[in-house]
């Protein structure tokens, strides 16, 4: 569905883009999961069309997004992380009007509006102004504005940022929903824990794809060991560990510490000699399978993966 090409983007000094090449396969949810800053929307954009390409290129579907700019977006719905509703237009005018936006005549949007209200829920409120909805239901609102014109692909920058969890989950049911009817999306998000419900994703840092592939992958390519340590003084443990040259990348997730190392047994002893010596008592210390979120944080700081 998508193949990019040595893209890249500057914005004076700033490299946003820096030389990407990728394929997304149709039906795939493709996931880009990076910080603020990374590139992601800048990246987004350029696949959209809204900005434009100097260097490299997009092909979607077989039409390049350079030489075909307004065939290409008939069958592409962009959703910014700031979808363009209309605060004094009520759910169901918002999507009429986008509806005839991309020439879907009135009949047409009526007919496709059903389906719409029901994996949304919004149903019940398709009278409501936009405007007097709850973030999460605006950010429904807006990706049925996307896809009043049934588009086969979807873009959604960030679409879930600032929403809260039940209704990051209503959407990600919903895009599964669209998944199941072959509908191939792309989206950004800054969330690790919904890159790992994507079928693959791409770790994005300063402009560039460090690691490529399905969660699982991502998760057996890390060179290094994780670890899971509990001890009686968790902040103690934390401080003391990270004034340790060789484990100063450590993770603390409820009462316990996380950090790579490159022999279990021989790192297990290292560190419990340590903490001892700094009169902090080692409970337990056991091999654990990283979160995509873990590997992240190691990839970035040490190139923890190929």
């Amino acid at each position: 569905m998508i193949k990019v090409n040595g893209l890249s983007k500057q914005f004076g000094d700033l490299t946003a883009v820096d030389s990407l090449s990728f394929e997304v396969a149709q039906g795939e949810i493709f996931g880009i999961v990076g910080p603020d800053g990374a590139g992601k929307s800048t990246l987004m954009r350029l696949m959209a069309g809204i900005l434009g390409i100097k260097n490299g290129t997009v092909v979607i579907n077989g039409l390049n997004v350079q030489k075909n700019p307004y065939k290409v977006k008939e069958n592409l719905a962009y959703m910014p992380q700031r979808f363009g509703l209309y605060d004094d237009l009520t759910v169901e005018e918002n999507i009429f009007f986008f509806g005839r936006l991309f020439g879907v005549s009135g009949k047409d949007i009526l007919r496709r509006s059903e389906r719409l209200y029901d994996f949304s829920q919004l149903g019940p409120f398709k009278k409501r102004l936009a405007g007097n909805l709850s973030g999460g239901m605006k950010q429904k609102l807006g990706l049925a504005c996307c896809l009043i014109h049934s588009p086969e692909l979807i873009l959604l920058d960030e679409p879930t940022n600032g929403v809260d969890p039940v209704s990051r989950r209503e959407f990600w049911r919903i895009l599964y929903d669209l998944l199941a009817d072959g509908v191939t999306i792309v989206v950004s998000t800054a969330y690790l824990d919904e890159a790992e419900r994507c079928n693959r994703v791409a770790l994005m840092h300063e402009g560039s794809f460090m690691l490529t592939g399905t969660p699982s992958d991502i998760k057996n390519s890390m060179k290094r060991i994780m670890v899971e340590i509990e001890t009686d003084d968790i902040w103690e443990a934390e401080a003391a560990l990270k004034n340790y040259e060789h484990y100063r990348n450590v993770i603390r997730e409820g009462n316990a510490l996380r950090l790579f190392v490159d022999n279990y047994k021989k790192d297990s002893g290292k560190i419990s000699k340590y903490l001892s010596a700094k009169k902090v008592k080692v409970i337990s210390i056991r091999e654990k399978s990283p979160s995509l979120e873990n590997c992240f944080m190691e990839i970035i700081s040490t190139g923890g993966a190929e």
